[in-house]
């Protein structure tokens, strides 16, 4: 089966309405959609909560690309996922309902790439515990992310993805990509844990009330 046929499996938090702005979890590389979406009870109302299942099986689970080593996807994998993951995407989500993506680990890789390859096409970004997909294919020049909002969590304990990467996602986030971009220091490793959760959701609710211009 070619990449582009690949089915698209998807867990919801509850029905979806799509007067709502739409949130999609990512999951991280050997994890599943239905352990992410969990994560969506801890998240504000006032959106639908979606998980997307990566498409290629590996570990027991799933990754959204394959690689040349530890967050750096390889650019021809990244590519022909980011195109099979849009076409869902813009199916349930045409160009004015607000998309808001949170990837986690080697889902948050991937949602950056998602953004640096259009970044007007997302409301606001959440990279968590991850990095951004450097030399694979996705632009990352000065300037790249002017006007979009991110939000950046780094475990200081992180053991997991290489040190290097984490310190050049962190640089690129706050300095040169010039998005409107929160980060924050998380004291513990690789993994969401209950301050991140809850940063996460007030950055969230605070992104939601933009997209819909409502009052906080």
């Amino acid at each position: 089966m070619s990449p582009a046929a690949l089915p698209h499996v998807v867990a919801w938090h509850d029905v979806d309405d799509p007067a709502l702005p739409l949130v999609v979890l990512l999951h991280g590389r050997g994890s599943n959609e239905e352990e992410i979406i969990g994560l969506a009870s801890l998240l504000p109302a006032g959106a639908s909560y979606a998980a997307v299942r990566a498409p290629i099986a590996e570990g027991g689970g799933y990754a959204w690309f394959a690689n040349r080593g530890i967050g750096r996807p390889l650019p021809d994998s990244l590519r022909t996922q980011m195109d099979w993951f849009r076409s869902w995407l813009d199916e349930v989500a045409p160009a004015n309902r607000p998309v808001i993506v949170v990837g986690f680990s080697g889902g948050a890789a991937f949602a950056g790439g998602l953004l640096l390859d259009d970044p007007g096409r997302f409301a606001a970004t959440a990279i968590l515990f991850g990095t951004l997909p450097f030399d694979a294919g996705v632009s990352t020049e000065p300037g790249r992310l002017a006007g979009a909002h991110v939000l950046v969590i780094h475990g200081d304990q992180d053991q997991v993805i290489p040190a290097d990467l984490l310190a050049a996602t962190w640089s690129y986030l706050t300095t040169d990509a010039g998005a409107s971009t929160l980060a924050i220091r998380d004291q513990g490793g690789h993994g969401i844990s209950p301050a991140s959760a809850t940063a996460l959701g007030e950055w969230l609710g605070d992104q939601l009330r933009a997209a819909t211009g409502t009052a906080s």
